[in-house]
């Protein structure tokens, strides 16, 4: 936990993507100038997976790792414990997936969502990766890279691909990295669907903004939840800067009713046309 829970406001809640854990995926983007007016005014929680955190003890060779579904189903039991009402998830790859499932079986708990680089669908990304990148090796921290960046990144920024990789292979227990990857693998689809007048499609009730870099290998991915699973959003506007992601997560929280003022109150105004937005990003870090 970082901050206070301020009142009756949700906290903030974060999840990981596979070979990152809660530092590696959101300090960056936390440590951003323009997120301390939010910082002033939500408290974060992050959760990092199982085995997945530095300097995590290796896991018993007879170790179950826990599903998709089961990382989700402990998300009330993590509210529980800090006296947490509901939050605004932010979620990257398979924390998006984890926050997704969450968000369905226990709408009340959830006001809003970011996901970044969702795939709602079952099909194993080390699956896609093998078809879409060559020349690579397929041992998994090259796999994972695959999912982190886009070809483009992988050929051209050498420095941070080499940072990532060494965090990968010094900073993360390898073992419990394959178990939660394997997990990740595992999961099943969503089942989302596009809501209609009058039917009881399985869809999210929050809002949700969906965020995709430019060259990320999870593009075709995000617009395809996109248009299968989320309401229309009216285009897909372009945030040209890496930093805009905060500007955006700023007029996502408004558009849900929280207005920028000293007491940041809960607005009576109505948010359903602002139920889904998606944005898309230069560059996949935030």
């Amino acid at each position: 936990m970082k901050g206070v829970p301020k009142g009756d406001r949700p906290v903030i809640l974060t999840f990981h993507d596979v070979g990152l854990n809660y530092k590696t995926c959101w300090n960056t983007l936390f440590d951003h100038e323009d997120m301390a007016e939010i910082m002033q005014h939500f408290a974060v929680c992050h959760v990092d997976a199982p085995g997945q955190h530095e300097g995590a003890n290796t896991f018993s060779a007879g170790y179950e790792y826990p599903s998709m579904d089961q990382l989700a189903e402990s998300l009330p039991l993590v509210l529980k414990h800090f006296g947490l009402k509901s939050v605004i998830g932010m979620g990257m790859g398979a924390g998006a997936y984890i926050l997704t499932r969450f968000a369905l079986d226990y709408p009340n708990m959830v006001e809003g969502l970011v996901l970044i680089n969702i795939n709602s669908c079952a099909e194993g990304w080390m699956d896609w990766a093998a078809h879409k990148i060559s020349g690579w090796t397929h041992a998994e921290p090259d796999m994972i890279i695959t999912h982190l960046f886009g070809k483009e990144e992988i050929h051209h920024n050498h420095d941070l691909i080499a940072t990532y990789r060494h965090h990968i292979m010094n900073d993360m227990n390898l073992f419990n990295l394959h178990l939660f990857v394997k997990s990740y693998e595992s999961r099943r689809d969503l089942e989302i669907e596009r809501p209609v007048p009058g039917s009881n499609a399985r869809t999210l009730k929050c809002p949700s903004l969906l965020v995709v870099g430019d060259s990320s290998p999870a593009v075709e991915a995000v617009v395809s939840s996109h248009g299968s699973s989320m309401a229309d959003c009216g285009g897909m506007p372009q945030v040209d800067q890496p930093g805009k992601l905060t500007e955006a997560f700023k007029y996502f929280i408004q558009g849900m009713g929280y207005t920028q003022t000293a007491t940041l109150r809960r607005s009576t105004r109505n948010f359903c046309h602002l139920s889904n937005a998606l944005h898309k990003v230069s560059s996949k870090h935030v």
